[in-house]
């Protein structure tokens, strides 16, 4: 049974992959992909490894801190790519 299972996770890892190399995605549906792909990597996880994969809450919760991150970390990329008027 968990080689069956398995067959499916790496299936659905390979598609969801596939597809986010694509350049005509709407964010949104990039953004469930992305989520979809954690999702099905932790499953592999939970199967293989029991009782070491993280619940939903916390991989959920876990995925929020890191976008929270990602965001701020452009946002101060943003403030410092102004460019200052250079006095002479």
């Amino acid at each position: 049974m968990s080689r069956y299972i398995f067959e499916q996770l790496d299936t659905a890892n390979q598609a969801l992959r596939e597809n986010l190399h694509r350049n005509d995605l709407d964010s949104t549906a990039r953004a469930h992909m992305e989520r979809a792909l954690a999702h099905v990597r932790e499953a592999y996880i939970a199967t293989n490894e029991i009782g070491k994969a993280r619940s939903v809450e916390r991989l959920v919760s876990d995925l929020e801190k890191v976008n929270h991150i990602v965001a701020k970390v452009h946002r101060r990329e943003k403030a410092t790519a102004t460019t200052r008027p250079i006095r002479i």
